[in-house]
């Protein structure tokens, strides 16, 4: 039957299609991702909302405009513009945007340390390389959240994943701003790291409720907020340090995090897990296994860790250079140095635009060159100011967008394996920057300066052979991925 709808059927269909494009419920994707509409009354039912054709049991499906081509069952619905092409334009940009801004405030709590990092050795009278081991404690514990805590996407609703690691960053800001030691601080780092993994369950999120046409830019949006809120992090623990003291930007940062889980919560609509009754530990070995059977994965983990090692190669360090000779800085100054990075949050949408044209290989050795380039204008930065910004606009340009590359090519792999895959790059991802954390913590206590901008060079040039030998291979096994791995 395709006519008229029975009055269950219609109030099956309503709630979870007038939610799909704003505040659903159970069966709600925010950004188009085909869903199931639950049976309910007659049971071939059909209703058209909003210019889509939901059938009882089927698949939500595009019908009339916008449709280029005969609704397949069991197909995602793609949007497509007057040409018949896929965009990336369509309902649901501001939960796309409520997303991006939750990814970048949640991941922000790990790096509000970096620009605070000579006023933490005064207040706690330690050396440099001890006052660093707060920014290498926020990026292992990410690093934990990651291979714990976001494989869980797989089997729970992503949306409230999310919303309660938001919420449980308060208490841990609350313990840093009142840590009487370094320890406290460094352990409360830690928990924060932990609790910000929630910025990459709502990474995967993004790609498992994006078309395929536009994953890379989607994907691409939210990375250039979780950008931006690393380096707004920068500027803001400056800006409220100068004011306010160091303290007052955990206490700030409190409230924020707090809104923004409530704000999460209200605006995207709760996610069906992507496989369901799966085991926890069957889940993290899954995770394991999905490792080595995908070369194209550990080929972008490689990628990765070596780029934002050679990132944080150079941010850790920074503050150091910039309070001492010749710059002199207050925190403030610090922190507004990080604007410098915001550029890089640009490079994020053309890479994922190159990657969905299939440039994904060149895209990325283009942008690694791009970051060991970047080192030449940054070490002549350590007496030259206009140099030192220019290079942490080209270092970062290139990091976003290598990341936003790699990011594509390992979401074409099944969806309901996101979570683990978010796990398995982004735990090496991380364990990269806490491996540049520190090494260069090391190397700017014995080598000064042009030290680290040799540590930095050599680590974004480390993963070009592997590039340089890679040819075009299919990204995505046949092999199924188990639901309840």
């Amino acid at each position: 039957m395709t006519g008229e709808p029975g009055p269950e059927a219609e109030a099956g269909a309503a709630g979870p299609v007038r939610r799909l494009f704003g505040c659903g419920p159970r069966w709600s994707a925010p950004w188009g991702r085909e869903e199931i509409f639950p049976a309910r009354g007659r049971a071939a039912a059909t209703a058209r909302i909003g210019g889509y054709e939901v059938a009882a049991g089927q698949r939500l499906r595009p019908a009339g405009r916008g449709l280029s081509t005969p609704p397949v069952a069991g197909e995602p619905p793609v949007p497509v513009g007057a040409a018949g092409t896929a965009t990336g334009t369509g309902p649901g940009g501001h939960a796309l945007a409520v997303t991006a801004a939750a990814c970048g405030l949640s991941v922000a709590s790990i790096y509000y340390a970096q620009p605070l990092l000579p006023e933490l050795t005064r207040s706690f009278h330690v050396p440099h390389a001890a006052a660093t081991a707060v920014v290498t404690a926020g990026q292992v514990g990410y690093a934990c959240g990651l291979a714990l805590v976001v494989p869980l996407g797989d089997i729970v609703d992503r949306v409230r994943l999310a919303s309660r690691l938001l919420v449980l960053a308060a208490p841990a800001l609350l313990l840093a701003a009142a840590a009487p030691a370094l320890w406290v601080l460094t352990v409360s780092a830690g928990l924060l790291g932990i609790a910000a993994s929630a910025s990459q369950v709502l990474v995967a999120l993004t790609a498992a409720a994006s078309p395929e046409q536009i994953r890379g830019r989607a994907v691409g949006t939210v990375m250039g907020g979780l950008t931006a809120g690393i380096l707004l992090a920068r500027v803001f623990a400056g800006a409220v340090t100068g004011l306010l003291g160091w303290r007052a930007v955990y206490v700030t940062a409190a409230v924020l995090v707090t809104g923004m889980a409530f704000a999460l919560r209200a605006v995207l609509p709760q996610q069906a897990p992507q496989a369901r009754g799966g085991h926890y530990a069957r889940l993290l070995a899954g995770t394991l296994r999905l490792a080595a059977a995908e070369p194209v994965l550990r080929r972008r983990c490689v990628y990765g860790f070596a780029a934002f090692a050679s990132f944080s190669a150079f941010w850790t360090p920074s503050a150091f250079l910039l309070t001492g000779d010749p710059y002199h800085f207050g925190e403030s100054a610090v922190g507004a140095f990080a604007l410098a990075g915001l550029v890089g949050v640009l490079s994020a949408r053309p890479a994922g635009r190159m990657a969905d044209r299939g440039h994904a290989r060149a895209a990325t050795g283009v942008f690694l060159a791009l970051m060991v380039a970047s080192f030449v204008p940054l070490a002549l930065g350590g007496r030259h100011l206009g140099a030192l910004i220019a290079g942490a606009v080209l270092l970062d340009f290139g990091l976003r967008g290598a990341q936003t590359a790699n990011q594509q090519q390992i979401y074409r792999l099944p969806r309901v394996a996101h979570s683990r895959v978010t796990t398995v790059y982004m735990t090496s991802y991380f364990i990269g920057g806490a491996v540049g954390s520190a090494a260069s913590a090391s190397v700017y206590a014995h080598f000064g300066w042009p030290g680290v901008c040799v540590l930095g060079a050599a680590l974004a040039a480390a993963p070009l052979p592997l590039w340089a030998a890679e040819r075009d291979r299919p990204t995505t096994r046949t092999t199924p991925v188990e639901d309840t791995e």
